[in-house]
């Protein structure tokens, strides 16, 4: 007999992802809707408060595996251990945010055990005992639906594509301290070192996003949008071209071929609005263009825009929302 939904939270340093939290709301939601039993699946090192957070954020009970094997992310200890507990607990789902790791680690585990893998979905639902699941394809222009078949079905969520529960420190759970099964002389893969974390706000996080196309003209074309971004406590990005152009580094594209964002806000600064640059800006609820040109193909899909210079326009906003903050 199936034992519930799983859900997988992706943490770092004792820190668990917003997007964890997401998957667990909706795994919460499905899980009440058939009346079944959610648990939150968390490995790393000291991750005791991260485990009471889930427990408040909608989970019945947590597994938790508190061991020096996963200090940091490494594919196989983390597959070796979740594969061992879906095959011991036989759950109906598996979820888990659609981030970097969580993308790797449910595949990885899917493969294993022969069962479908839902990725980057956008909604789930059960009907008929299977998962149906919406995922965004050929650059949002096609809403795929996706059916999964099988005792067992995973799904990977896309980050912000669900609120965020609201946590109840009232509620009790059951947290089992569990052991991990491979030691580290069975783990070929060995972490030697690690950039320092950025300073910046993440893109996939970020609630307000401001992003530079190939109308800032070249690498100090950033600056004022940069400036803008600290001011707003927003995320810095970037279009394809920007970056083929060598104007900025690779981490900050957004797109088709970069990071999917979701914010409430994005700023399209300097952007055309091509097919590319909309794939970017495509689940932001409000977009704020600016551009000098007034037939730009972004104005007929933003719900705000200035025509104008950015390197006049961008430096008064900036001054605008600052003079805002401090009367605020």
């Amino acid at each position: 007999m199936s034992s519930g939904i799983f859900a997988w939270i992706d943490q770092a340093a004792g820190v668990a992802l917003p997007a964890s939290w997401e998957a667990l709301g909706m795994a919460r939601t499905l899980a009440d809707a058939r009346s079944e039993s959610l648990t939150a699946i968390i490995f790393g090192r000291d991750v005791g408060t991260v485990g009471q957070l889930a427990i408040y954020n909608g989970a019945d009970r947590v597994l938790q595996c508190d061991d020096a094997t996963f200090c940091d992310y490494r594919p196989e200890p983390f597959a070796a251990l979740l594969t061992k507990l879906i095959r011991d607990a036989d759950p109906r789902l598996v979820v888990g945010p659609a981030t970097t790791r969580g993308r790797e680690l449910l595949a990885m585990c899917a493969a294993d055990l022969d069962a479908a893998l839902l990725s980057d979905v956008t909604a789930l639902s059960f009907e008929h005992g299977y998962i149906r699941a919406l995922h965004p394809a050929y650059a949002g222009k096609v809403v795929a639906e996706l059916r999964g078949h099988g005792a067992l079905q995973f799904a990977t969520v896309r980050e912000r594509a669900f609120a965020l529960p609201v946590p109840d420190p009232t509620r009790a759970g059951e947290a089992v301290l569990i052991s991990p099964v491979l030691t580290e002389d069975q783990i070929t893969t060995k972490m030697i070192a690690l950039d320092p974390a950025p300073t910046e706000v993440s893109l996939a996080d970020a609630r307000i996003v401001v992003t530079g196309g190939r109308g800032v003209g070249g690498p100090e074309g950033f600056a004022p949008l940069r400036e803008l971004a600290e001011t707003l406590g927003a995320a810095l990005g970037a279009t394809r071209a920007t970056v083929d152009a060598g104007w900025i580094a690779d981490p900050y594209q957004i797109g088709q071929t970069g990071k999917v964002v979701s914010p409430d806000v994005y700023f399209a600064i300097g952007v055309s609005g091509a097919a590319q640059d909309q794939v970017g800006m495509q689940n932001a609820k409000v977009i704020i263009a600016v551009n000098k040109d007034p037939a730009a193909p972004v104005f007929k899909f933003a719900q705000y825009g200035i025509v104008g210079d950015l390197f006049k326009v961008v430096p008064a906003l900036n001054n605008a929302v600052k003079a805002r903050l401090r009367r605020g």
